[in-house]
């Protein structure tokens, strides 16, 4: 795995420090795998779905995960960016639908990811979570979420708000994902995004921090989670702790 640093070029395909004209490059600093991971781990490039929730051309969750995206690629990760636009409803559409099908592989492939949602009415969107929906806790005999990272960010149009984070944390623990203690809530974005890249502020200082420790998260857990089964839970036992439990309360 390569993780990269000042010093260090860029390989053909990851972008170049001149990518990210918003860092100053003085204070980037690399990060010591060698201190996350098992001294057998193949350090392959950790593997990063990216989840946004906004079909805007304009679309501010859609440049916050870009942003964060062009970190991740800079220190070395994988990155896929899932696009919502065709993703039918819930229910809508059979499992086989070429998006669901698309959706779904990604979150098989990978190892950690970063969901990133407007806030609505003060709630997710319904792009957001149509997208988490369709994700199954089940997929051929295994979790497809099951022990994966998650980092979680939010846009807003108004005043900072955190009903966003807090209802995609909910989310990322039911889906059986170690969600990372950090998060990102980005008020008035569109003051925020005016040459498309966040200026070097507060705000970019927090998505970068979510963006490298959900990063250092996942090698650190990668190795750990190998030692342990992710196993479905079968029907039958499933009903067994469910009646245990009715008769316990």
């Amino acid at each position: 795995m390569t993780i990269a640093n000042n010093n260090q070029p860029h390989t053909e395909g990851s972008l170049k420090l001149d990518d990210l004209p918003n860092i100053d490059a003085s204070q980037l600093q690399p990060i010591d795998i060698e201190s996350l991971i098992a001294p057998n781990d193949p350090r392959h490039p950790p593997k990063i779905l990216v989840l946004y929730g906004s079909l805007r051309e304009r679309s501010f969750s859609r440049l916050a995960a870009e942003e964060a995206s062009r970190l991740l690629r800079w220190y070395g990760c994988e990155v896929r960016m899932f696009n919502p636009s065709g993703l039918p409803l819930p229910d809508d559409a059979d499992s086989n639908h070429p998006k669901v099908q698309e959706l779904r592989e990604l979150a098989q492939w990978s190892e950690g990811m970063l969901w990133v949602s407007p806030e609505r009415h003060g709630s997710i969107t319904s792009i957001m979570k149509a997208q988490i929906d369709w994700i199954p806790l089940a997929l051929g005999g295994v979790r497809p979420t099951q022990g994966k990272t998650l980092a979680i960010m939010q846009v807003s149009g108004g005043s900072q708000s955190f009903n966003t984070v807090n209802q995609l944390r909910i989310l990322g623990r039911w889906m059986r994902m170690i969600t990372i203690p950090n998060q990102s809530s980005i008020p008035k974005a569109f003051l925020e995004f005016n040459s498309g890249l966040i200026p070097l502020n507060f705000f970019f200082t927090n998505l970068f921090s979510v963006s490298v420790t959900n990063l250092k998260y996942l090698l650190f857990f990668e190795d750990l989670m190998s030692c342990l089964p992710i196993l479905p839970i079968h029907p039958e036992i499933a009903r067994l702790i469910f009646f245990i439990f009715i008769f316990i309360v």
